[in-house]
């Protein structure tokens, strides 16, 4: 069961929260994981200190000083019969914690001690008192000496949505709200939720994507010297949409630049927020678009996008993670990030922040590692090292459960069952470069690159959270935009 601060009216859990790294010293191996996945013995509000990456919805990441700040959605985990306000002390609105690791999270507190008047005001005038209940998908940027919060205040299943600003000089406040950025409602086409915010590295435009559902997604330019909207009642343009759009989800757009490829590139989110969430890409030379996808085709006409970046999946000696998606992207010294929320099966109730390493094809197009981010040692790796057991994920579109319900899962709806995961499988790499068990023949080390075949794959040294211990790892996108996860047992 759950406390939920998020878009469902059910009992599902959601939140999020993120910080980042900033300085990376001398990394040793590790000899287990950091934490149990399972946080059902530390859910409470007294053991908020022990969270670190646990009730995770939504990042939005930040790096300020010697530390990575991250803001979440209101949303708790708790478990059946365990009353979560074991201690008499208020709880506000957008959590933050920080990190200096990308592992260690320390919880910070609240942003704002309550939802803004004015927010829960005009949600209240359209819905009869309706919604409004809490704050989901906080957005955090820095404008010269100025941290801007967006957020977004809404009743689950309508249009009716608001997007705020709050201000502050560090960013754990205190935060000063502005008021309103944008706003709908029953006679718009869009629903003003989730922002993402960037600025032109050509011109210092400054725009923001928003939206989520119903009409799809959509970006409006905003005065950098306030962080609203350019021209007032402006709602911008479409950027994304997908098909089936009247019963499927798009939602949640991250938009990033990749200064050395010269391109933005606009992450978003498919399906039911708490089972078959994943991410998707497109990409653009401009911070408006429009963004293509791994086709060609534009993110605003009503076709499915690829490639797909995470779906739900489970390795062996795991139960699953569900729900990979609404993702952060952050760039620092070493590279680029995910932030996103998962869920753990058999109930999805569970979620952890899952912070994932993020590298680039040649052709330009970023893959994400297919386990979370816990620093190893890094080495060259030489062909001796590939060879043996792996396992391997096929990252595509298990078949739906049931019908959906404003793109969600109802009630009841939701039963544990492996063919709701994209589930591994073991391969062999021989030492004559051949492969068993798989669709690939061949394989060879090519540069810093992995060839299956014809495929390139990007190669990472990381962390095998399923048997703890360092692996290797590799990624990439097959010719039908679909994902492909291995990891070296």
């Amino acid at each position: 069961m759950l406390l939920l601060k998020k878009r469902l009216n059910i009992a599902l859990p959601a939140l999020i929260i993120i910080l980042g790294t900033a300085c990376q010293p001398t990394v040793k191996s590790p000899s287990e994981n950091p934490y149990k996945d399972d946080y059902s013995d530390i859910s409470s509000l007294s053991h908020r200190s022990l969270w670190g990456t646990a009730n995770v919805h939504d990042p939005s990441v930040i790096q300020a000083d010697s530390f990575y700040y991250a803001y979440s959605t209101d949303a708790y985990y708790i478990p059946r019969d365990v009353p979560f306000f074991d201690i008499d002390e208020p709880v506000g609105n957008i959590q933050i914690r920080r990190s200096k690791d990308l592992v260690n999270w320390e919880f910070r507190g609240w942003a704002l001690d309550t939802i803004p008047r004015e927010a829960v005001a005009y949600i209240h005038g359209l819905t009869g008192n309706k919604g409004a209940e809490n704050v989901w998908a906080p957005k955090v940027v820095k404008y010269k000496n100025i941290y801007r919060l967006y957020y977004s205040v809404s009743t689950f299943g309508k249009k009716t949505s608001y997007i705020g600003l709050a201000e502050a000089t560090t960013p754990e406040g205190p935060w000063t709200d502005k008021g309103c950025v944008i706003k709908s409602g029953p006679a718009t086409s869009m629903n003003a939720i989730d922002p993402s915010v960037i600025t032109d590295f050509q011109n210092g435009r400054m725009w923001m994507h928003y939206g989520s559902f119903f009409s799809g997604l959509h970006c409006v330019e905003l005065n950098p010297q306030t962080g609203k909207t350019l021209k007032e009642g402006d709602m911008g343009h479409l950027t994304a949409t997908r098909a089936d759009r009247k019963n499927k989800i798009i939602e949640a757009p991250e938009i990033i630049y990749n200064e050395t490829l010269k391109m933005y590139y606009l992450f978003v989110s498919y399906d039911p927020l708490f089972t078959f969430y994943n991410v998707r890409v497109g990409r653009s030379e401009r911070p408006q678009g429009p963004f293509y996808d791994f086709f060609g085709n534009d993110m605003a006409d009503t076709t499915n996008n690829y490639p797909i970046l995470t779906h739900s999946y489970q390795f062996e000696n795991q139960p699953g993670w569900s729900g990979n998606g609404h993702c952060g992207v952050i760039e620092n010294q070493n590279g680029f990030y995910m932030f996103h929320q998962g869920r753990l099966a058999p109930d999805n109730l569970m979620l952890r922040m899952h912070v994932r390493e993020i590298k680039w094809l040649s052709s330009g197009w970023p893959v994400v590692s297919p386990e979370r981010y816990l620093p190893v040692p890094q080495q060259k790796i030489k062909k001796a090292d590939l060879t043996g057991e792996w396992e391997i994920i096929h990252l595509q579109e298990p078949k739906a459960q049931t019908s959906l319900w404003q793109g969600q899962i109802p009630p009841g709806g939701w039963h544990y069952n492996k063919k709701a995961f994209n589930v591994s499988k073991k391969i062999n790499f021989n030492k004559d470069q051949t492969i068993q068990n798989s669709d690939f023949s061949s394989w060879q080390l090519k540069g810093d690159k992995l060839m299956l075949n014809d495929l390139e794959c990007v190669i990472f040294s990381g962390w095998d959270w399923e048997n703890q211990k360092p692996t290797l790892l590799f990624s990439s996108i097959l010719p039908d935009g679909t994902g492909l996860w291995g990891k070296k047992r």
